[in-house]
């Protein structure tokens, strides 16, 4: 049983039928926790064995190029406002690269807003992650690694903006949900570690950084349409 039907299962089925369902783990799930729980280990992050599987290949529609590109275009853009405070930025980009119809409700209020307010601005500039996912997804960047520093946020916005919205559309090409499925059960894991640090009251073990794990945890299980969630509403359990 994988994480997204452990939320319903207590309470849908009868006790001994979720406790059968619990031993049917699909080969491909088991083997990438295995995986992420090695890459744990070897850098002296706290497990969870107990932390279920995620979804399989079969189990998920992945998001398609067009909706992961117009992704990546809105959060540059809600990036690089909450990051510069500078409005008439935004609408210049948003009018460059044609995705003033690709911002979630959220993001269209802050980028049309002339002046959020400074808990927005912080807020926002977080979403320079969720841009290094996207163009990690869509073959621009190597692995995202260890989320122990924050992406260079001129470097990811250099790549979009020395490429222009028809040249970056012309070279994407979205990895297969077999990579971003390993990537998405590792952060699972990574989050964990932290929230765990956190309630106990603990330092990030391993150096993680709680808010890059946070940011590119939401932004995975966004790819992989965890809960069937968009994007104002991902959840991030562990």
């Amino acid at each position: 049983m994988n994480r997204r039907a452990l939320l319903g299962a207590a309470a849908l089925l009868p006790l001994s039928a979720w406790a059968q369902r619990m031993d049917v783990i699909p080969k491909e799930a088991a083997e990438r926790k295995r995986r992420s729980i090695a890459i744990l280990r070897r850098d002296g992050i706290p497990v969870n064995e107990h932390l279920p599987v995620i979804e399989t290949v079969a189990e998920v529609k992945p998001r398609t190029k067009d909706e992961v590109v117009t992704r990546a275009f809105a959060l540059t853009i809600v990036a690089e406002k909450g990051a510069t405070q500078d409005h008439g930025l935004a609408q210049r980009m948003t009018k460059a690269f044609g995705v003033a119809d690709g911002f979630t409700p959220k993001e269209r209020i802050f980028v049309n807003d002339p002046k959020p307010s400074g808990r927005d601005y912080a807020q926002f500039s977080w979403r320079y992650e969720g841009f290094g996912i996207m163009l990690w997804a869509l073959s621009f960047l190597p692995n995202p690694g260890k989320p122990t520093e924050a992406f260079q946020a001129a470097a990811l916005a250099r790549i979009l903006i020395d490429l222009g919205p028809q040249e970056f559309r012309r070279k994407v090409a979205l990895r297969p949900m077999v990579q971003i499925l390993d990537e998405a059960d590792l952060i699972y894991r990574y989050h964990w570690a932290v929230t765990d640090a956190r309630i106990n009251r603990r330092p990030s073990p391993g150096q993680l950084n709680a808010g890059v794990v946070y940011e590119r945890h939401y932004a995975l299980n966004w790819l992989v349409r965890y809960m069937d969630q968009e994007w104002d509403d991902i959840s991030t359990d562990t």
